[in-house]
């Protein structure tokens, strides 16, 4: 982060470019998304959800596993941390990238929330005084997304359309950051990944934002609307390809809601 005649801006960097991010931008975006996740409300900002076994916390519900446990997921919590130590934030002394989840099960983290121990407190009060910072995390996260969708292409005629269809949702005409199409990228790359892992995939097809740009209409007059769709798309085939013991039909109502929200 940085000051500009006295206007805050995040600078993150694109393909090594320096794209800066003003303070309304960023609150804006963060304002958003704490919506989508956690419906605005500080009881969600550390939180476990129902039927997963991890706990996700910030205004991202980043996630955080407990010690040894493993996941097809990616775990995102030790990277906002990371990003943090690197602005020079002051964190609890007990919280690094390495550290793991302080309580074990979903019974002893809610034991910890309801008695808000002295652990819980600390943490609840970095995340809620950190809102900026993780939204910044979130940008630049999306940023790093593009180079990391281009190296996992091996056809350069593919990759020149995803990099173009990227920045179509970045960009206004005129060329200036389009603050709801930066919205939706980063909040469906908060929400859904990068769609680069190999774990991530179900029957092996994916449901991030590299397959979701895959199957993006560019030359649809809405882009607002065009991604939501390419996004529902993406997120209906995850729930048809997944595991009939996960359940992830109960989410479709609520993504599809959250998916809305790009366009309407």
């Amino acid at each position: 982060m940085k000051t500009i005649a006295g206007i805050l801006f995040v600078s993150v960097w694109l393909m090594g470019a320096s794209l800066n991010i003003s303070q309304q931008q960023a609150a804006y975006i963060a304002k958003k998304i704490w919506q989508n996740e956690g419906a605005g409300k500080d009881k969600y900002l550390v939180w476990w959800n129902k039927g997963e076994d991890f706990a996700s916390v910030g205004i991202g519900h980043f996630i955080w596993f407990p010690k040894g446990h493993t996941e097809r997921f990616r775990e995102v919590f030790p990277m906002v941390v990371a990003y943090m130590q690197q602005q020079g934030v002051t964190m609890p002394i007990w919280l690094t990238p390495e550290t793991d989840l302080p309580w074990q099960t979903k019974e002893a983290f809610f034991k910890a929330k309801n008695t808000k121990t002295k652990r819980y407190r600390e943490l609840f009060s970095f995340l809620k005084r950190t809102m900026p910072q993780q939204a910044a995390f979130m940008a630049q996260r999306t940023a790093n997304a593009l180079p990391q969708m281009l190296e996992n292409i091996d056809d350069p005629k593919k990759a020149d359309v995803i990099k173009r269809r990227f920045e179509h949702m970045l960009y206004k005409k005129d060329g200036s950051i389009d603050e709801r199409g930066l919205y939706i990228l980063i909040d469906y790359t908060n929400f859904k990944g990068e769609g680069t892992l190999e774990s991530e995939r179900y029957k092996g097809q994916g449901w991030g934002l590299l397959q979701v740009l895959e199957h993006f209409n560019e030359k649809s007059p809405n882009k607002y609307r065009a991604f939501s769709n390419a996004a529902k798309s993406m997120l209906d085939r995850r729930i048809r390809n997944s595991p009939p013991a996960r359940g992830e039909e109960r989410w479709r109502k609520g993504w599809h809601v959250r998916l809305d929200t790009y366009w309407k």
